[in-house]
């Protein structure tokens, strides 16, 4: 008798925190923490996930622009089912308003960036990203971070499509604040995965109580699967 494999469960970050700091509610001491070089491009990145864990049964944890790598690599995966939180698969959802929205703005900002105006930049992407106006007294304690998004993986342009998702066991869970992640948890949906909103920690529903309780009843669909 050939024993199954055990499910591993494999977290990729979004754009902030890396590793485990990422997933400070994770209490599984199995569980992968991935933690992407800073300078890894998204293809660098979908490639280190097809190489690293080849061979695990997986359950993938992506948030943020760590779907975009996940999605890219699941095929290559044996993935038992993706949790995707707040997922940025902007490709998927271009030419919703909202989409194009977001995109054009941080368009415009990158271009400041492209002529050394890094003020500039943050003057244009501290609200759409932080909800602030960009304030003059605090430019000294915030340029670095400026300098951070200014050099981050834009999450579209990658050739993903809803179609990698097919045949793959997923759950969408967004925060149901903004209007960009509900459309895109909405096309996914459309192509038969589980979209849950867990409103009250916006970006990071992962760190509500409740999404333990979404997670398990996901997983418990899987075994009966």
């Amino acid at each position: 008798m050939i024993r199954e494999k055990a499910l591993r469960r494999l977290h990729i970050h979004g754009g902030g925190r890396r590793g485990a700091e990422a997933w400070p509610h994770v209490a599984d001491p199995d569980a992968i923490f991935v933690s992407f070089p800073a300078d890894a491009s998204i293809a660098d990145q979908a490639e280190e996930l097809a190489s690293e864990h080849r061979g695990e049964r997986l359950l993938v944890f992506a948030h943020s622009i760590g779907a975009v790598p996940a999605v890219l690599a699941a095929h290559r995966l044996e993935v038992a089912g993706l949790v995707l939180l707040e997922p940025a698969l902007y490709d998927i959802a271009r030419g919703h308003a909202a989409v194009e929205r977001h995109i054009g703005i941080v368009t415009e900002a990158r271009a400041r960036v492209a002529v050394g105006d890094l003020r500039g930049f943050w003057a244009i992407m501290r609200p759409l990203m932080f909800g602030g106006p960009f304030e003059a007294a605090r430019w000294e304690d915030e340029q670095s971070l400026a300098a951070r998004w200014a050099a981050t993986n834009l999450p579209w342009g990658h050739g993903v499509r809803e179609r990698m998702l097919d045949g793959i066991p997923t759950l969408v869970v967004t925060g149901g604040w903004n209007e960009e992640y509900e459309v895109i948890g909405e096309i996914i949906a459309t192509r038969g995965a589980v979209h849950r909103i867990l409103p009250g920690a916006q970006h990071r529903p992962q760190d509500l109580p409740g999404f333990a309780d979404v997670v398990a009843e996901f997983e418990t669909s899987l075994a009966g699967a």
